[in-house]
């Protein structure tokens, strides 16, 4: 442990004062906690900057990586962005108000709902993803390449650790309910 790493001074207090105390998660669990904070407080003023917000990029940047012609139904949406029914219908609800995604019925007699990017949802898309996707890559330039592979490798094997044993379900958007 690090004397002066506020973290790891969290986990010696508890040995000191709880000997015994099961710490081994605070150093990984809290420092991942404090970045996920960092990251969304960015994400969210690049996002306001833009005029735009987490829900809505999330939306059309679904709907742009599906490829041409930018279309899927709610559900798809659903599944693709892990949000509810619900989620999918206010986010479309927006965004179709701002000219950004149509929706019309699949078909004669389908009560499924296709949402169609907009010529100006595409626009926007592509403005905020280099946006954001720009000042990721220049927030974590701090690390070598080898130490963002190595990073990655690791959280993915956390991550996929943690849906086995705690189901899909469980993993949603960071800042959803």
């Amino acid at each position: 442990m690090e004397e002066n790493d506020r973290v790891d001074a969290i986990a010696a207090a508890w040995l000191r004062e709880r000997p015994g105390t099961p710490v081994e998660g605070i150093g990984v669990v809290t420092r991942i906690w404090q970045l996920a904070k960092i990251f969304g407080d960015d994400r969210r003023r690049i996002l306001a900057a833009a005029g735009a917000d987490s829900a809505t990029l999330d939306l059309l940047s679904v709907l742009r990586r599906s490829g041409p012609p930018y279309r899927l139904t709610t559900r798809q949406l659903g599944e693709r962005a892990h949000v509810t029914a619900g989620a999918v219908s206010q986010r479309v609800a927006r965004a179709e108000a701002e000219g950004l995604v149509t929706r019309e019925p699949l078909g004669a007699g389908s009560r499924s709902v296709v949402v169609t990017l907009t010529p100006e949802g595409h626009t926007l898309v592509e403005r905020l993803v280099d946006r954001v996707l720009g000042r990721e890559a220049d927030l974590i330039s701090g690390l070598t390449e080898e130490q963002r592979d190595a990073l990655t490798a690791l959280l993915r094997t956390l991550l996929d650790d943690l849906q086995a044993r705690l189901g899909e379900e469980k993993i949603t958007p960071v800042g959803s309910d």
